[in-house]
């Protein structure tokens, strides 16, 4: 019996390929795909501008000419500026999926959902806010999935629909867990996640008056064989910090007679759940409460690991994107240079974290070219 051959996946600079020149091409000394090509090796290789990109390249063209041709050597950093400010960053974004999604493990787990704000980015003489991206992120795996530009954090509600579709496309979004914050905690989005095959872990606040006060009163008075419970001490820093994980799937009275006509409606609603947690530093003591909604059926054990497992986007993702590639010190601010050289920031935190070795992303970003381009 034959095996089935496994499909060929393409390369980075097949998938750039689908971004259009619209240059002449009898007056292009510069390439496209050459310019994408040393954004993303540059930016891999701890430049973090468009000069020290231009810099990194003249010093690696033999390594560069193995993968292009670089006829006319390196561009310099205005050239780069003046490109990555024209291309298209939706087609740029499709580019950036469709090479994910050909490398995406079979069980994508638990996707975060979070933005971020590139702050300065903005530029006050022209009225234009700092970028706000909205960010996939798969918390198991450490790879970005997908991003989403809007003009400022309120617009979040309306991207997060549309990036879901691109998982949903991509693949990424069937069986997985989809995590919000607050901000994502609308019926629309909980829908859109169930419909496209996914289950939602969102998080209930300001947004969600009713519901957050409710959650918290029925677990002040819920019967004891109505609630799965689980709880974690941690010690460190001068202080204790105790946390509470409840869940329970009695979820019926969040549904029908007792909501308000106003009240919006969660599908697939399965499991309510909350975290109280107790801070004591010294005499003072602080206590905190988050509430979430789920539409998977979780135990005090999966909720807690799925609760803490969201903050991976901070840690794994923004915390990386402002220390080791400095996105907040960029001031990237006309055209699309700032969204575009935003993703290929997050595509070079993908191809740094497939390299073999153990050294820190730090450490990889150091390393003579030998780059993954495949």
């Amino acid at each position: 019996m034959s095996e089935v051959a496994t499909p060929r996946r393409k390369s980075l600079l097949e998938h750039f390929s689908a971004i259009k020149d619209n240059r002449q091409s009898c007056k292009v000394m510069y390439p496209l795909s050459e310019v994408l090509l040393l954004v993303v090796c540059g930016t891999m290789a701890a430049c973090d501008d468009y000069d020290d990109i231009v810099l990194w390249g003249n010093r690696h063209l033999d390594f560069l000419r193995r993968l292009q041709p670089y006829h006319f050597s390196i561009p310099c950093a205005d050239w780069l500026r003046v490109v990555m400010n024209r291309i298209g960053p939706d087609l740029f974004a499709s580019c950036f999926l469709a090479f994910v999604a050909e490398r995406l493990p079979e069980a994508v787990g638990q996707i975060a959902i979070d933005g971020k704000t590139s702050r300065r980015s903005h530029d006050r003489g022209r009225g234009q806010a700092a970028l706000h991206l909205v960010s996939a992120y798969a918390t198991t795996h450490s790879l970005v999935l997908g991003q989403r530009a809007v003009a400022d954090k309120s617009n979040e509600i309306t991207a997060i629909p549309l990036l879901l579709q691109e998982l949903a496309a991509s693949g990424a979004l069937a069986g997985s867990v989809v995590s919000i914050d607050a901000m994502g905690c609308q019926s629309d989005i909980a829908e859109t996640i169930v419909d496209l095959g996914g289950d939602y872990l969102l998080a209930t606040k300001d947004n969600q008056k009713t519901a957050h006060a409710e959650i918290q009163l029925y677990f002040d008075a819920a019967p004891v064989d109505e609630i799965d419970a689980l709880t974690e001490v941690e010690k460190g820093h001068g202080r204790i910090e105790t946390r509470r994980h409840l869940v329970s799937q009695r979820v019926d009275w969040m549904s029908g007679r007792r909501r308000y006509p106003d009240e919006p409606r969660f599908k697939g609603l399965s499991t309510i759940a909350m975290v109280e947690t107790r801070i004591e530093t010294g005499a003072e003591v602080r206590v905190e409460r988050r509430c979430y909604i789920s539409s998977r059926i979780l135990t005090a054990k999966t909720f807690a690991e799925a609760a803490r497992a969201h903050w991976g986007i901070e840690n794994g993702l923004h915390w990386v994107l402002d220390v080791q590639f400095k996105e907040d010190q960029s001031r990237l601010r006309r055209g699309h240079g700032a969204t575009n050289m935003a993703m290929v920031r997050h595509l070079a935190l993908n191809l740094i974290r497939a390299m073999p070795g153990k050294q820190s992303i730090k450490g990889k970003r150091k390393l003579e070219p030998g780059i993954p381009t495949t």
